[in-house]
């Protein structure tokens, strides 16, 4: 390490409120790489910046330095005819929109290379629900997964080790030393990750609500507008949508049955859930024009939908599933490949009403509670476990009727959600009107878009 610099003096500089300067934080972020910081000064730093907080340039250089930490993708030499964006979402629970997506955008003539996470705690992971296809292979080196975007249009997959690194072992300490809800050290850790991977222009869905990471809607606002600003200034164009997370998103939540989800959604989008499919076309729409495939919104919206009814979007999800070593026949037959559970029975309510309120992230909880999702990223997890079919709130249900079909192993699997799911769902004699889906976008500069 530098002799610059004392890593206890850095500490204590910001412990005591101060401002680091790019230096100072670039030899902190060396030394998270290289292993020279310790891991106690390492959690001593991550809760100096939770107390006291980062600003606006202070976030941006951490961000630049842990994503320099490692490779940065090139794309130039691919010589692609289209920009290179993405989508991140900061997870919810039934969240698998990127699925649908990727595709969708490919099909529009835009490039996502997507670099996707594993579930923790109450939400899902993309790359867990994707290993739920067999032969699936989400870690392919650097020059297969550029190959394979130019190609096909789209490939998501894991974070490899060589991406970011200095991300993985300052989230892992963060994780340890409750300071992950942290507005300056979370976009630091996103944007890392997606800025590393050579793009052209960012969509955020920033999650809220009682299923969501930021329950609160003050910090989802000041995560978008951090998120923002940060990658704006990097430059990269970024836009923020803030989305309900009151309510499962979909109608399924595990892994394979979330993969069963987006299947039907690319071949039958008529049948599609309603929420769904809206914030899916969105997120889509903002991705064409933000990367200038598209000028105007609502044409944007159109090219989205058309390439989904088309069935080209399905084509192109069929083709990235085969070379990432998928089977080749996964749309047509499902059930062959995705190993349907031996027992799959309903969960009936014990009381009539219209659906008022669902303890979404119990229901995420509860997934973990039967391995369907992990508490720690060391965690085996059952792929095949899971919910569908779930009511939506302001659905009316009668007594006996469904409240959602449980995928499980044993009986045991199933008594456990007959005695749990009916008390995380609300119900009462009045009918309320399902939750705003996008609450708004914001861009840099404190902007407002809609």
């Amino acid at each position: 390490m530098s002799e610059l610099f004392l890593p206890q003096e850095l500490i204590r500089k910001k412990r005591d409120g101060a401002s680091l300067n790019e230096a100072e934080i670039g030899f902190l972020v060396q030394g998270i790489s290289d292993g020279s910081l310790t891991d106690a000064q390492l959690g001593a730093f991550a809760m100096a910046v939770f107390k006291c907080g980062m600003s606006m340039n202070e976030r941006v250089d951490l961000t630049r330095h842990m994503m320099n930490s490692g490779d940065t993708l090139q794309w130039s030499q691919l010589e692609l005819d289209g920009p290179v964006v993405d989508k991140h979402s900061t997870g919810g629970v039934g969240d698998k929109i990127s699925l649908m997506l990727a595709p969708i955008v490919a099909a529009c003539g835009g490039y996502v290379p997507m670099i996707s996470g594993r579930g923790l705690g109450h939400t899902g992971g993309t790359l867990d629900k994707l290993e739920s296809i067999p032969g699936y292979d989400g870690t392919p080196n650097n020059s297969k997964f550029q190959s394979l975007v130019k190609k096909v249009g789209c490939a998501i997959i894991g974070q490899t080790a060589n991406l970011a690194p200095a991300d993985q072992r300052f989230y892992a300490t963060r994780d340890v030393t409750a300071t992950v809800e942290s507005i300056d050290l979370i976009t630091a850790s996103i944007l890392s990750k997606k800025l590393a991977s050579g793009l052209d222009a960012l969509v955020m869905d920033i999650k809220t609500g009682n299923g969501a990471f930021a329950a609160d809607y003050k910090m989802a606002q000041e995560l978008a507008q951090s998120i923002a600003n940060v990658s704006n200034q990097s430059g990269v164009p970024t836009s923020c949508l803030i989305t309900d997370m009151n309510q499962v998103l979909g109608h399924s939540v595990g892994n394979a049955t979330e993969v069963t989800e987006c299947l039907d959604f690319l071949v039958n989008p008529k049948d599609a859930n309603t929420r769904l499919i809206t914030l899916t076309i969105e997120l889509s729409a903002y991705m064409l024009q933000l990367s200038g495939l598209e000028k105007d919104l609502d044409i944007a919206r159109k090219k989205s939908q058309d390439a989904l009814n088309s069935g080209q979007a399905a084509s192109i999800f069929g083709k990235m599933i085969y070379e990432l070593g998928g089977p080749i026949d996964l749309l047509e037959k499902p059930n062959k490949h995705l190993n349907p559970m031996p027992i799959i029975s309903p969960v009936k309510s014990k009381v009539s009403g219209y659906i008022s309120e669902i303890d979404v992230r119990a229901v995420g909880l509860s997934m973990i509670h039967l391995k369907a999702g992990r508490t720690k990223s060391t965690d085996p997890i059952d792929h095949g476990v899971g919910l569908s079919e779930i009511v939506s709130v302001g659905q009316w249900v009668s007594k006996g009727d469904t409240l959602a079909m449980a995928h499980c192993r044993d009986k045991d699997q199933i008594s456990y959600l007959e005695k749990t799911l009916p008390s995380l769902i609300t119900l009462n004699d009045n009918q309320i009107t399902s939750p705003v889906l996008i609450h708004e976008v914001l861009n840099s500069n404190n902007g407002v878009s809609s």
